[in-house]
């Protein structure tokens, strides 16, 4: 995986007090779709896949789509108390619609179908037609208006789509995500993440956007980004404030949360061992967001592969390719873990 960094953020970077009163939307506003470059580049080798940001900078909030022409077999994992998706068919898809705006951002996923049926000539066949799944964050916490992604800025972020990098960071979905909301004075943005990882012939890219009531925590347990005190210019694992919440003098927790985030692979899969991946790498997530999957959450993992590589075969009492679909799944919550800490950037 190659990363190309712009400068570094402030070692703080707390979102400004929430006000969420009467704001400019859409309609008030002369809108155009604009490239979303964030801080920096996540490179990626997987032929056959495509990944494209933009971005309405008068929110900002933004839309990303992972896009696969030939299209990939799916398992989606829902998780937590807020979820907002979208699925054309639950098993399949040919792109992967990540954005803000809540509830209303879900029209983005219907500009991204709208541009694939176009590039068949408007063919609506049976066989002609192209599956767009689609998940939002609520991003309106961040920001002083009611911008939304739209169909508009949906079929721009796929016709942005470019194979071999995407960008991390402030960027698409990602633009106006935040973490650590244990209490709005200490929340700070985050961002969308990506990591890749190629071992022989077999290909791993995680994509994410972070938008969390937890912190995002590196390897060695730091918190790296939410819950930040900017007297001390500290942050602190949650379940401390919860302990002090608990006792009466602590803050508990706001709301508006999610992690939207795929994962695609090139190994194949049957529909247990994709689903069984699945969970395995959204269940990992934990350790890198704590804490994860909470009723203010509406976590999802769009788990996808494209049938292309074999897993060498190993014998195992519980099946042939047992052993071999777990280590998978460890290698992939590693990615994973990657591309959570990449959004930080």
């Amino acid at each position: 995986m190659t990363l190309t960094e712009h400068p570094a953020p402030a070692a703080g970077r707390v979102i400004p007090t929430p006000s969420f009163g009467p704001a400019e939307s859409n309609d008030d506003l002369d809108l155009v779709p604009r490239p979303s470059p964030g801080a920096g580049t996540v490179e990626f080798d997987f032929p056959g896949v495509e990944v494209g940001t933009a971005q309405y900078t008068e929110g900002p909030t933004g839309t990303t789509v992972l896009h696969v022409p030939a299209g990939a077999r799916m398992f989606i994992d829902e998780r937590g108390g807020a979820i907002g998706l979208s699925y054309g068919d639950k098993q399949y898809a040919h792109a992967i619609c990540l954005s803000g705006g809540s509830l209303y951002g879900l029209g983005a996923c219907a500009g991204v179908a709208d541009e694939l049926r176009a590039r068949v000539d408007n063919k609506v066949g049976w066989n002609d037609l192209k599956c767009v799944s689609g998940a939002i964050i609520y991003d309106f916490a961040a920001r002083a208006n009611a911008v939304v992604p739209d169909a508009a800025l949906g079929r721009a972020a796929l016709r942005m789509a470019e194979p071999g990098r995407v960008a991390v960071g402030r960027a698409g979905a990602g633009i106006s995500a935040s973490v650590g909301k244990i209490d709005w004075s200490r929340c700070e943005f985050s961002g969308q993440g990506a990591a890749f990882r190629q071992i022989g012939d077999i290909r791993i890219l995680a994509v994410t956007v972070v938008n969390a009531v937890g912190v995002i925590v590196d390897r060695d347990g730091t918190v790296v980004r939410g819950n930040y005190d900017p007297a001390t210019g500290t942050r602190r694992l949650p379940h401390l404030d919860y302990q002090a919440a608990f006792a009466g003098d602590g803050p508990t927790a706001a709301p508006g949360n999610t992690t939207i985030s795929a994962l695609i692979t090139n190994v194949r899969l049957d529909d247990r061992a994709l689903e069984q991946l699945g969970r395995q790498v959204h269940g990992s997530m934990h350790r890198g967001i704590q804490p994860f999957h909470t009723n203010l959450d509406g976590d999802t993992l769009f788990t996808l592969t494209t049938d292309e590589v074999d897993l060498p075969t190993a014998p195992s009492r519980i099946g042939a390719h047992a052993i071999n679909s777990v280590g998978l799944g460890a290698v992939a919550a590693e990615v994973m873990w990657d591309a959570i800490l990449s959004s930080t950037r």
